[in-house]
């Protein structure tokens, strides 16, 4: 038996469980779902058939996750930096442990091709353990000292707190919204992308196994016009952190205006990839087939503009189309595949209404541009590559958001640096070059949140995750994480030798 065989048996065996019973909620330490619950369909994007039903949750139901947060904040606060540390770190034993039924159930859910999903897993563990070792440090501050006074900082987490994830790579992105905030002591309601919910299920059942008191971890499914639009209102709630596009973050930002919730948004991007005459050009080439076609194309770090320099230009885009037309599209589940099913038949169709966009604006589609009928009913799109693009076309100014690159000439650095900056998004850009100068104005002048010279986006876990302009507001990562889920206090202590002054004194 193959291991593609194993793979579609195994994953049968567990998404069972969900074709048995609707999805529901867990709120206080348990699954809930309201007598008189609505469900919707939860389609695969691997075949669009059903993988069961899943609750659609109401303003109700989203109050008694946020009632129970914030019940549970005052005991999971108090709990001390090294305890959480353990508990977390039992957290990602217990993920490690169903990391075949978490990266089998993702990739049926999402059509993120399983050797990618088996990574996720792993690096959604390694978030869980990399803040449960910061757990015991997260309260510390500052101390300043004066002639007659001793300032010191301390700080404290801010409350309980929402998560909102996307349905790109669900589990890893919510992994890595969630362990910060558990470490720093904050309570959570998770509210998962309505299209991808059942790893966010499964991560709930490990937060219980895993030791956590009740209510400190909520799950509730459901639309963002509902559940979503509740929790960033809800006056328990003091803080919103979103992965996702940049519609619902300018929405966030509204909803949560009233109760003055903190916003951490991570949103959209048109990320260039820039590459220079000078490049090492096998190198640049793998990275640039990488950070666009693997994971669907579907991940907002996606370098989606190839910049490339006049001088190479042919020669790279020869060698790019024969790699672009030799990826591996298929299910997801077998493990030769490099391209799975777009999420859902919606973001399918937005995907391939660019291919006659980009006929319209009047680039040439090199490689791709079409559905793969071969591949039966499922959301399964040619890996594409769009040339003799210009920077005011739409499908080098939007975000597509599928395995879709666009190519733009330019001949000058100053060029492309224009280039790289005429988009409303800034969230991450990648430099290939061999001059280290230039390599340094680069990085001063490209617009971006996050660059990379000469790779491919590497996590590095302590470092600063997140984007300027239209791309978000706020950073991920290391402490940058707990200065959002956390407050700062300053204590000014007297040495007992200044003079204080004096009104109405004999």
């Amino acid at each position: 038996m193959s291991e593609f065989d194993v793979n579609l048996l195994q994953s049968k065996k567990y998404l069972n469980r969900f074709a048995e019973a609707p999805t529901g909620h867990f709120i206080n330490g348990k699954p809930f779902t309201a007598n008189d619950a609505k469900t919707y369909e939860n389609i695969s994007p691997v075949d669009n058939t059903s993988l069961g039903h899943v609750v659609r949750g109401t303003s109700e139901d989203m109050d008694k996750a946020c009632e129970a947060a914030q019940a549970a904040f005052p005991e999971w606060r108090d709990v001390s930096g090294n305890e959480r540390k353990k508990i977390l770190h039992h957290f990602a034993d217990m993920v490690e442990k169903r990391a075949e039924e978490i990266a089998l159930v993702e990739s049926m859910d999402c059509g993120q091709p399983i050797r990618f999903m088996k990574q996720a897993a792993i690096r959604g563990a390694a978030n869980f353990r990399f803040f449960a070792d910061k757990a015991p440090e997260a309260q510390n501050g500052q101390g300043l000292l004066q002639d007659e006074h001793t300032n010191y900082t301390m700080r404290t987490p801010i409350g309980p707190v929402g998560i909102i994830t996307p349905w790109n790579t669900p589990f890893m992105l919510s992994t890595w919204k969630i362990a910060p905030a558990l470490a720093s002591g904050c309570t959570i309601v998770h509210k998962p992308a309505e299209l991808t919910p059942l790893t966010a299920m499964l991560l709930a059942e490990i937060a219980k196994d895993a030791g956590l008191p009740d209510g400190v971890w909520n799950t509730v499914n459901g639309f963002g016009e509902d559940v979503g639009k509740r929790l960033t209102e809800h006056p328990a709630i003091k803080a919103i952190a979103l992965v996702g596009d940049t519609t619902t973050g300018s929405h966030i930002m509204r909803q949560g205006a009233n109760t003055l919730k903190r916003v951490h948004l991570e949103l959209g991007g048109k990320n260039p990839v820039i590459v220079f005459d000078d490049a090492d050009f096998d190198r640049a080439l793998d990275a640039v087939v990488f950070m666009i076609y693997s994971l669907n194309g579907q991940r907002c770090t996606s370098s989606s503009r190839l910049l490339i320099q006049s001088g190479i230009k042919e020669e790279f885009l020869a060698a790019l189309e024969k790699r672009v037309i030799n990826l591996r599209v298929g299910h997801p589940l077998d493990p030769a595949t490099e391209l799975g099913p777009l999420v859902h038949k919606d973001h399918f169709n937005k995907v391939m209404s660019y291919m006659d966009i980009a006929k319209e604006d009047g680039a040439t589609i090199a490689v791709g541009g079409k559905r793969r009928e071969d591949l039966g009913p499922g959301n399964y799109v040619e890996p594409t590559l769009f040339c003799d693009a210009k920077s005011s076309m739409r499908i080098a100014q939007e975000e597509i958001f599928g395995p879709v690159l666009t190519t733009i000439e330019f001949s000058t650095e100053e060029e492309a640096i224009n280039i790289a900056n005429d988009t409303d998004y800034g969230l991450a850009g990648y430099i290939w070059t061999n001059d280290n100068g230039r390599a340094m104005r680069m990085s001063r002048h490209v617009e971006a949140g996050m660059l990379w010279v000469n790779s491919e986006n590497n996590r590095n876990l302590p470092s600063p995750f997140g984007g300027i302009k239209m791309s978000g507001i706020g950073r991920d990562g290391g402490d940058y994480s707990f200065d959002f889920y956390m407050e700062t206090k300053n204590v000014c202590i007297a040495h007992g030798t200044h003079r204080v002054p004096v009104l109405g004194g004999l």
